[in-house]
């Protein structure tokens, strides 16, 4: 059996710095080397991951952009990319003009993305902005008109005041072609992460389309929040970090430590030991739901957002 171990970066992987720790990069990579096909499904965009990713020795595609496209990393190169048609992205982006809300665009030209803004940039999109300007993987025009037709759209992004989003959410979740997101993340429950990406992009079909890549029968996904659910619901056994919200670690067959003490990694390398030690004795080594140290079912607030939320 052929397993694809897959997960997300923000408060699952990554500790509370949006780092991987010394020590969880240490153990994915003796995982890795030792046969394991690991990767990571995430809304961010290469721009953020390759950093994060460095000195990890993933050698297969990464889930971006919630599921827009798999990414080779060593390639820089995109495929099985979703985007809206411009008709679509044209009454997405008429929905946010109507409302008067601010909204980065996102669109993919040659392997490149490109990002415009509609209205004025609230000061979470402005430090969005300022902390990647520069960064080879993505480039920001700002100022100039939104191209029409809207070629490739991949995502509309913004951060905005949560009611006024909502409003904006809700007029988009009548359009079929599209999957809206709304959220909350780094910025409190005042601002709202609002997202719209092509209805085919979601974490689940992603990592699908990767196990089929790199011929896996078997999926293993950790996540923490709305945004994962998709995934770990396609997953064969999904696993909660402790931090989780409730409504991940309620789906999970099993829930691990928390993101801050390499639980993820831990996991990993634990099952490949085990599977290995099994294999050598003649058997295989199948997953324990309560064999887990530090499972944890315990309740919490949850985030706003739809019930489907993928990751921003």
């Amino acid at each position: 059996m052929k397993t694809l171990y897959v997960s997300d970066l923000d408060c699952t992987l990554l500790g509370p710095d949006s780092q991987i720790s010394p020590r969880s990069r240490e153990m994915l990579n003796e995982a890795i080397h030792r046969g394991a096909l690991f990767s990571i499904a995430t809304a961010r965009t290469p721009a953020t991951v390759a950093p994060i990713l460095e000195g990890v020795d993933i050698n297969i595609p990464a889930v971006v952009m919630t599921g827009v496209s798999l990414w080779n990393r060593d390639t820089g190169r995109y495929h099985n990319v979703k985007t809206m048609s411009p008709e679509v992205a044209r009454r997405t982006l008429d929905v946010y003009r109507r409302h008067g809300l601010p909204t980065y665009v996102y669109t993919l030209e040659n392997h490149d993305i490109q990002i415009y803004h509609l209205g004025e940039l609230s000061p979470q999109e402005r430090e969005f902005m300022e902390s990647r300007r520069g960064n080879p993987y993505k480039e920001f025009h700002i100022g100039v008109p939104i191209p029409d037709p809207l070629e490739n759209t991949i995502l509309f992004y913004a951060l905005q005041p949560t009611e006024r989003a909502r409003v904006v959410f809700d007029d988009t979740r009548k359009i079929k072609e599209i999957n809206p997101l709304l959220y909350h993340d780094f910025y409190g429950e005042e601002i709202a992460a609002l997202e719209a990406f092509p209805a085919a992009a979601t974490k689940a079909n992603a990592v699908r389309e990767l196990a089929r890549e790199v011929g896996a029968d078997r999926i293993v996904a950790f996540g923490d929040n709305i945004n994962d659910l998709t995934m770990l619901r396609a997953a064969d056994v999904a696993v909660a970090v402790e931090n989780a919200i409730p409504e991940v670690r309620e789906m999970a067959d099993i829930v691990i430590g928390p993101n801050t003490e390499d639980s993820v990694a831990r996991f990993i390398l634990s099952e490949v030991e085990k599977q290995r030690n099994s294999a050598a004795e003649g058997g295989y080594w199948p997953i324990n739901p309560g064999a887990c140290p530090g499972d944890v079912k315990t309740s919490d607030h949850a985030p706003e957002g739809p019930a489907e939320a993928p990751e921003a």
